[in-house]
């Protein structure tokens, strides 16, 4: 087998679906696509115009409520009150760049650099994820002299011409460029003896092997720490460090991508790599940070940053203004008082047992598995093969009865479930119930 669609386009609208919509629908829709072009993206076979949303719940133009189990940006919940409040209030007093002294960003990077370990101890704000990211890989290659790196088979780690290069999930035909290696997920299905630190740290053992090889060098390896886009590999705790020192005696980087399981996700801290007792060389965050208000940013050692700007001229207008910081110190403090890391804990457990009952009685589900309010599910054909097609009838099954959901993985046959940490057990019920009654009337 070999994938069939890019992850991006597995739950994409296609212009052959459009003969079924309704008029007025269909007028929107073309509508759309005049003024965006190629680029524009609408999610499922018939297309949703959202108008409004709070905590778990989103709502269409005709008042239908959907349970939101995809959305990471609203990590702490849909138009949040304190976060709205805090960007609102910050917004209508000052916001500027950051060549200026302003308390709000100055005290952000302070509370947000308290939740990391002592050596990472520098942040540099962005805008979005993709732009960490690529500015991480730019320090990698300014501490190492190399530009060689190595990502899995799936990743995705942004949009930007550089970040592009190391998102195999991105390309549609051309192959990765020269300086890109990839290596499998981290699956206990592909390990031999189910022994996922070895196979991980075997294999980007091999690729920095071939990196040096072929003259180009390691700079670093980059993963996102819950594997989101390969299908959520999270298990067990600890395997990342096995590559983390593989990494390191190479005189490479560890960068960990925090913008999918970061701030309380996975239910074992607030970032996916404290679940595997690591220190990253280079943490990178993004989508959650503000909870929908646009910001991101990057922390890593003084001395790595350093070694960039003693060659980069590195400015970002928009990164760290004043009402990011705003937003971005709201959220902090919502994770905190509300007790979303426990929660995503919590009702994370829950699901997932849930889940897995339905797996107990059918031959369609190959797997469960993930962290806190991070989990995939697989779906498998007859011959236990990927089924892309189950998943998405699923979603689009999902969809019409109320529940957001998108897909993951290599084959795009993964369930990706994630939805704002104050999900609760009644919202896990209802996905647990609804999913059920599908797959038995299918």
């Amino acid at each position: 087998m070999s994938p069939t669609k890019q992850i991006l386009a597995l739950n994409r609208f296609e212009a052959s679906d459009g003969a079924a919509l309704a008029p007025e629908l269909a007028a929107r829709v073309a509508r759309r696509q005049a003024t965006f072009g190629a680029s524009s993206v609408l999610f499922y076979k018939e297309p949703i115009e959202m108008v409004r949303a709070e905590g778990v719940f989103m709502y269409d133009a005709h008042g239908k409520r959907y349970l939101d189990v995809y959305n990471n940006v609203p990590s702490v919940g849909h138009s949040h009150p304190a976060v709205a409040e805090a960007v609102a209030r910050q917004i209508a007093v000052l916001n500027i760049h950051t060549r200026y002294l302003t308390k709000p960003a100055e005290a952000y990077a302070e509370k947000l650099l308290s939740k990391f370990p002592a050596p990472l101890s520098n942040l540099t704000m962005t805008c979005t994820g993709s732009e960490s990211n690529d500015l991480a890989m730019r320090i990698a290659e300014a501490a190492t002299g190399k530009r060689g790196f190595v990502v899995t088979r799936a990743a995705y780690h942004g949009n930007t011409h550089h970040v592009t290069a190391i998102s195999p999930s991105s390309m549609k035909s051309k192959p990765v460029p020269d300086f890109v290696r990839v290596i499998p997920e981290p699956d206990p299905a592909l390990a031999p003896g189910g022994d996922v630190a070895a196979f991980f740290a075997g294999n980007l053992q091999a690729a920095i092997d071939d990196l040096e090889e072929k003259g180009i060098g390691f700079a670093a390896v980059i993963v996102d720490t819950i594997f989101s886009s390969d299908g959520i590999f999270a298990d067990p705790p600890g395997f990342l460090q096995a590559a983390v020192e593989v990494a390191h005696k190479a005189g490479g980087l560890f960068i960990a991508d925090e913008v999918q399981p970061g701030f309380g996700r996975t239910g074992g801290g607030l970032w996916g790599f404290s679940r595997h007792g690591i220190v990253p060389d280079i943490v990178t965050m993004g989508k959650p940070m503000g909870n929908g208000f646009p910001m991101a940013g990057v922390v890593t050692r003084p001395d790595l940053l350093s070694l960039f700007c003693e060659e980069t001229g590195y400015f970002n207008t928009f990164g760290g203004n004043p009402v990011a910081a705003a937003a971005g110190s709201a959220v902090l403090d919502v994770i905190e008082r509300e007790g979303l890391i426990d929660n995503a804990r919590d009702v994370g457990a829950y699901f997932k047992a849930g889940l897995s009952t339905i797996m107990g009685n059918r031959r369609d589900i190959g797997a469960v598995r993930g962290a806190g309010l991070f989990i995939g599910l697989d779906f498998i054909d007859a011959d236990g093969r990927p089924d892309q097609g189950l998943a998405t009838f699923v979603i689009n099954a999902m969809k019409e009865r109320g529940i957001l959901i998108g897909a993951a993985g290599l084959w795009g046959s993964t369930l990706k479930i994630r939805p704002p940490l104050c999900f609760a057990k009644d919202n896990a019920d209802f996905f647990v119930d609804t999913l059920r009654a599908i797959l038995a009337e299918r």
